[in-house]
């Protein structure tokens, strides 16, 4: 059965309630059938304008909006910063003015500086209109439909059928990594604590400060810790060219200290599963041979999922109800 959807605009996973993250996981699901269908085009957001505005570089993030909102028969207009008319002075803020002119329902924005997102949708909402904004990272802040892809990939492992945050619940997940710099663990620390799971954060000192304890999650700046009995492993890359300064002696000492191995995966739990929110420095946050290992690595089903979370986010915004079964 549909349900009311009372989020207009997605900047945040610290704005959702476990009933929200559900109707994400339901939808979502609801469209991971239709992508298995020969037919993979539905005619949900027929007529209505996406636009993605990157002002920040993407492949991943933006190939999964375009290919989800192409799927939903939506019309896409893409937007490129080195070819626009911010080049000439335009500010932000009158650009995505222009393309609310041009009519547009959804736009997606990524920005290299945080709350960029967040701006533009309290200036659309100061001007009464009904466009909804999408939040596809932003600075160190957050990326909510990773977040998103990521809870989805995890509960959907646990139960394909009716994936659901319950299941989550006493779920011991080390997120490993430059946790300082990643807008995506900001965004899973917001949902899996919510779902009760056990969140624990490991990184060297100067990529893991005392201030995520105010998530409600445990630091370790060992390795081992976080991973013992570990039900799930998330690794984040290293983000070089967001690091003003040198916090790491080399990618080979990160390696030694934190790199996860097939030897270091003893620590977990027998039946332990990889993540990586991707692109992967190989051989550094993460072992090739586990990269590829598809009886312990969950990073295929993160891509071929986030189309799926995606529809399920366009969707949801777009028309104000979850996907009903068979759409």
């Amino acid at each position: 059965m549909a349900t009311t959807w009372h989020h207009r605009h997605i900047l945040s996973l610290a704005d959702f309630s476990c009933d929200a993250l559900n109707t994400v996981l339901q939808t979502a699901n609801s469209f991971s059938e239709v992508l298995r269908r020969p037919n993979k085009k539905v005619p949900a957001l027929q007529a209505r304008l996406v636009a993605t505005l990157f002002f920040e570089a993407s492949t991943r993030t933006r190939c999964s909006f375009e290919l989800a909102a192409k799927r939903l028969s939506a019309e896409v207009l893409n937007f490129s910063p080195g070819t626009s008319s911010l080049s000439k002075g335009e500010t932000i803020l009158d650009t995505a003015k222009t393309f609310l002119a041009m009519g547009a329902d959804i736009m997606i924005i990524r920005h290299q500086d945080a709350g960029v997102p967040n701006f533009i949708a309290a200036e659309m909402d100061r001007l009464g209109d009904q466009v909804s904004i999408l939040n596809a990272g932003d600075g160190f802040h957050e990326h909510p439909s990773q977040g998103l892809l990521d809870l989805y990939t995890l509960c959907s492992h646990l139960d394909p059928i009716q994936p659901r945050t319950e299941l989550l619940r006493g779920k011991k997940i080390a997120i490993v990594g430059d946790i300082l710099h990643s807008r995506v663990a900001r965004s899973n620390l917001h949902s899996l604590v919510k779902c009760g799971a056990q969140v624990h954060l490991a990184g060297p000192p100067t990529l893991l400060p005392r201030e995520f304890e105010a998530y409600g999650v445990q630091l370790h700046w060992e390795l081992p810790p976080a991973l013992e009995q570990a039900d799930f492993v998330m690794t984040l890359r290293l983000q070089k060219e967001r690091m003003s300064q040198n916090l790491i002696p080399s990618f080979r000492e990160y390696q030694h200290r934190f790199g996860i191995t097939r030897d270091r995966l003893k620590f977990c739990a027998p039946a332990v599963r990889l993540l990586h929110p991707g692109p992967v420095n190989r051989g550094v946050e993460l072992s090739s041979d586990l990269m590829d290992d598809t009886k312990i690595s969950l990073v295929p089903q993160q891509v071929t999922h986030g189309v799926a979370v995606r529809m399920a986010l366009l969707y949801l915004i777009g028309t104000g109800q979850s996907a009903p079964l068979g759409v």
